[in-house]
């Protein structure tokens, strides 16, 4: 059993799927969840609870403080429908919004808040804010109920920035709203106001915001930002939706450092590159946003010709890439709404183009309000009005992944661009194949020569079929993408090259092999699971029956790892089969040779019932003894076992759709 053990713990070492190490910016978000927004969980205290909002395209949080019959919002995104159905489905009053900041990332509702309820606006003294607003400073008092909000200045993601301690009139504070000041995992980002003030000068100002201010709150203080996992407000974030002061002090990389200049080249290293949309969303929540009509449509705009002149318009197709592939208005752009289109048009599209959307009328319905968040409005064409006017239509290439490969191997392959960016490309790509990021390919492609084919690669194809409208529009005349990106081409089982060092700071490409290996979950995601989705799923304990008398998880059914192995039945059924054990060591084994015989998703408690126990905090009463001398229950394996009472766990967990990065 040992060397099976080994052998499965080299073979995770080894495999390196296409994006994993760095997770794909797009495909998290490609649903329709993604795009609305969801109540992430309700975090109940004595005199007040806190309503957390999540709007996974882009990786916002905002929230209601909700005491007695008063709520306050926090940091609300531009349609603050959900925020005012919330509070008139409860019979509770709004008022107040409470900013943190000026954001950059989307257009904020604070006004469109006070045009609905009236309620005043919490705003910095130091924020230059042209709207209408109360000005507050450090130790300003917001009274929400029983409960109360003192602001903290907190400068350093910007010269303004606040924080807003929260507690009962009696007691201690309880939370801490930190806006883009300090995220789980990360902090904000110091490099967005473009020469205003140096990158380094607000580093600083975050090293003394942290030592200074933060630090000094007792360690039981929980932490709600603004963003999480995918949010261009900062690097490495992580995708817990809360933590406490004492989790970051301990856990967060950015806060080891005591000393200043070391803090500062950290939060300057390895940040994402900001879309330019950022500085025209942070003067737009500065000015106050102008008011929305959000039952208005798009103007209309007529059929003609011009529209494929990319001097004139900039067209964004919001259809899927398999439409748009065949036939699509020469030389658009295919940003296709499932993903994250608020910050994809933001990226590619100029702040001051001639926008025009194209697609089916329910595509133009959602784009026209989401386009709002981001601050873009633009002239709506339906594709039906095109193609019945009888105008030119352009056609590119999905290329099979075989097909590719096989041209690969022969030396008639096209040229290949990984859209990627830098760090994607690096971790693991197809082959020999170019890297032009997708936000500066217009310029690189310089590079290339438009009259010969090209085709472009990421890792779900939603990057590339952007890409191929891009290279269309700077004149290239055989465009392709790769149908289903990196992850078909893995599916496939067809060879990939990772970067490896090599002597003095060089690389070569190694070829890489796909191995089928079970998801190590983590204690509190299975928590979750089992809080949010009994049912859905089933759990076999591998532990000796005595270990699983005396305590086991709820809805388990307690199997040998040799039965477990050796039952086929187990490779078949749709949901999850999750193995657990003492320390995840065996539970790893079964798992991976499980997964080599099934699609079935398999998934391994990371730890065990070990670590499972540490991080929950749980009494033992709250699992599910079995009284001595009675047997396991059996379940049909395949299928989930009935739903049963989840055990408690800490309220900060996670109720939210992943946002992705």
């Amino acid at each position: 059993m040992k060397s099976i053990v080994l052998i499965l713990l080299v073979l995770l070492l080894s495999c390196v799927c296409f994006g994993v190490g760095v997770k794909d910016a797009e495909e998290a978000a490609h649903s329709n969840e993604a795009a609305r927004y969801y109540i992430v969980d309700t975090y109940k205290y004595d005199s007040y609870e806190l309503v957390q909002f999540t709007l996974a395209v882009l990786s916002h949080y905002s929230y209601i403080l909700v005491s007695g019959s008063d709520a306050l919002v926090v940091d609300p995104g531009r349609d603050v429908q959900t925020y005012v159905k919330y509070a008139k489905e409860r019979n509770l009053k709004i008022v107040g919004v409470f900013l943190t900041h000026s954001h950059a990332d989307f257009v904020a509702g604070h006004v469109e808040l006070q045009r609905a309820t009236g309620a005043p606006i919490y705003a910095g003294y130091k924020s230059g804010a042209q709207f209408k607003h109360t000005a507050v400073k450090n130790q300003s008092k917001i009274k929400v109920g029983r409960a109360t909000l003192t602001v903290l200045e907190t400068p350093g993601h910007t010269p303004d920035g606040l924080c807003g301690l929260v507690g009962s009139i009696e007691g201690k504070p309880d939370l801490l709203f930190t806006g883009d000041t300090l995220f789980v995992g990360s902090v904000g980002r110091p490099d967005l106001l473009e020469g205003q003030m140096s990158a380094a000068g607000l580093a600083s100002m975050s090293f003394d915001t942290w030592h200074q201010v933060l630090s000094k709150l007792p360690d039981t203080v929980s932490i709600f930002p603004a963003h999480g996992a995918g949010s261009l407000c900062g690097a490495n974030l992580s995708d817990e939706p809360t933590s406490t002061l004492g989790q970051q002090r301990a856990e967060n990389p950015y806060l080891q450092y005591a000393n200043r200049s070391e803090f500062i080249t950290a939060v300057l290293q390895d940040l994402p590159e900001a879309p330019q949309y950022f500085k025209h969303n942070a003067a737009l929540n500065r000015k106050g946003p102008p008011l929305v009509n959000w039952q208005a449509p798009s103007p209309p705009i007529r059929p003609q010709l011009s529209l494929s002149d990319p001097g004139r318009y900039y067209v964004v197709d919001l259809r899927e890439a398999k439409e748009y592939a065949p036939r699509h208005i020469p030389n658009s752009v295919n940003i296709a709404l499932r993903g994250r289109v608020e910050t994809w048009v933001g990226i590619m599209v100029p702040w001051e183009a001639n926008l025009v959307l194209v697609g089916h009328p329910d595509e133009l319905r959602e784009a026209t309000q989401r386009l709002h968040r981001v601050g873009y409005t633009g002239k709506g064409l339906t594709w039906e009005k095109w193609e019945k006017a009888g105008l030119p239509t352009a056609t590119n290439k999905l290329v099979q992944p075989k097909q590719l490969y096989e041209m690969m191997q022969n030396n008639t392959s096209p040229v290949v661009v990984d859209v990627r960016l830098p760090k994607e490309w690096m971790g693991v790509r197809i082959g020999k194949v170019l890297n032009l990021p997708l936000n500066h390919l217009a310029e690189l492609s310089a590079k290339l020569d438009p009259n010969e084919p090209v085709v472009t690669v990421c890792n779900s194809a939603f990057r590339s079929s952007m890409a191929v409208g891009v290279l269309e529009r700077e004149g290239f005349k055989d465009a392709a993408s790769l149908d289903g990106g990196g992850k078909e081409w893995i599916k496939l089982g067809l060879p990939t090259m990772q970067a490896k060092a090599a002597g003095k700071g060089a690389a070569q490409a190694v070829p890489l092999r796909s191995v089928a290996l079970p998801e190590r979950m983590q204690p509190a995601s299975l928590n979750r699971l089992m809080l949010d989705l009994p049912g859905s799923f089933e759990i076999v304990d591998i532990r000796p029956p005595q270990a699983f008398a005396d305590f086991h998880l709820p809805g388990s059914t307690n199997l040998h790892i040799a039965d477990l192995i050796a039952d086929p039945a187990y490779l078949v059924g749709n949901v999850p089969l999750i193995i657990v054990d003492r320390d995840g060591t065996l539970a790893m084994a079964a798992g991976g040779i499980l997964a080599q015989k099934t699609g079935r998703p398999i998934r391994v408690l990371s730890g065990g019932l070990s670590q499972y126990w540490r991080e929950s905090n749980l009494p033992r009463g709250t699992l599910s003894p079995i009284p001595a001398g009675e047997p396991a229950p059996a379940a049909s394996p395949g299928t989930a076992p009935a739903p049963v009472a989840p055990p408690a766990q800490p309220q900060k967990q996670s109720k939210r759709p992943s946002a992705g990065c």
